[in-house]
């Protein structure tokens, strides 16, 4: 989906900074000069304008769900934990999201804060796409009681509370039973979140354009440890042992759900994707070469092929 260029009257954004970064005074200040150059004004929580943007033009607004609606796009400064909890407004209103990175990998960003001046500016003339990225919903069910609901980009984590004992989780696929573990947790993720938390416990990489679920044990005791990648129609579902350790379920590292033992997660895809802004058409092969910085140095790329005699 590619942005329509409109008129400038009207246009806002909201600005999702992470007010624990040193230099983010500054770069919040240019963010609101550079849009108010181009007619667009910025919109802020009120919490966080108040430790950021003192004295600075921007629109203040309260922390809740609908913080985005009316805005064009939510702009996410700093790394992976800023983006994800932008993401929170973004899906609620249903507008996209971009990241620009002042973390130290920022898998999530779309740039580096030394271009931010260019993506302002790509921002102003909407040059840029939209794509969408597959999210995941959990339901946490205690017998007939449902704990919670909650949705996650990157993955829900079904982990022990305490660092004694171990987690007795049995994972299920489609209503049929695939194995018992007894683990520290288990992990089921989106292809975006195969970078991050999953990829920590042993999982594989999947390209994003990919739709699929992973399903990764995490520090498993077990002979069938591996993970698996499946449908993304599959409905997944981890049951905790009734005589396990106690259990919390952690949606994208930052929300959680209480779990006792003998509680039930049902893990499907999620009925609306996170819209996701691209500002250039570089392949996700370069993105994760350069901030895994893998080495690549022997490649020699496909004129040095040669065809067999």
């Amino acid at each position: 989906m590619t942005a329509k260029t409109e008129s400038v009257q009207g246009r806002r954004i909201l600005l999702e900074p992470n007010i624990g970064r040193p230099d983010v005074v500054a770069t919040v200040a240019q963010v609101v000069q550079a849009c108010a150059g181009h007619g667009i004004e910025v919109r802020m929580l009120e919490d966080t304008s108040s430790h950021v943007a003192p004295g600075i033009d921007v629109e203040t607004i309260p922390d809740t769900s609908e913080a985005a609606v009316g805005c064009e796009l939510v702009l996410v400064l700093g790394g992976d934990g800023t983006f994800l909890r932008a993401c929170q407004y973004a899906n609620a209103a249903d507008v996209p999201v971009l990241g620009v990175n002042l973390g130290h990998i920022g898998f999530l960003a779309e740039s580096e804060v030394e271009s931010l001046s260019g993506v302002v500016e790509q921002i102003a003339a909407r040059d840029y796409r939209v794509v969408e990225r597959m999210t995941v919903e959990a339901t946490i069910m205690h017998g007939d009681t449902v704990l919670g609901r909650d949705w996650a980009l990157n993955e829900v984590s079904i982990e022990k509370v305490s660092r004694q004992g171990v987690l007795e989780a049995s994972v299920e696929i489609d209503g049929r039973p695939v194995s018992d573990y007894g683990c520290d947790g288990m992990l089921v993720s989106t292809p975006t979140g195969s970078t991050a938390y999953a990829f920590s416990a042993g999982g594989p990489i999947v390209w994003p354009e990919l739709d699929a679920i992973l399903v990764v044990p995490n520090n498993a005791h077990a002979l069938f440890a591996r993970p698996m990648v499946v449908a993304p129609t599959s409905r997944v579902a981890v049951e905790t042992g009734v005589r396990s350790v106690e259990s919390v379920v952690v949606l994208d590292g930052r929300r959680t759900i209480e779990a006792p033992a003998g509680s039930r997660v049902e893990v499907t895809r999620g009925r609306r994707p996170v819209k996701w802004v691209r500002l250039d058409d570089s392949p996700f092969t370069d993105r994760l070469v350069t901030k895994f910085e893998l080495p690549v140095t022997g490649w020699r790329g496909r004129s040095a092929v040669r065809p067999l005699a």
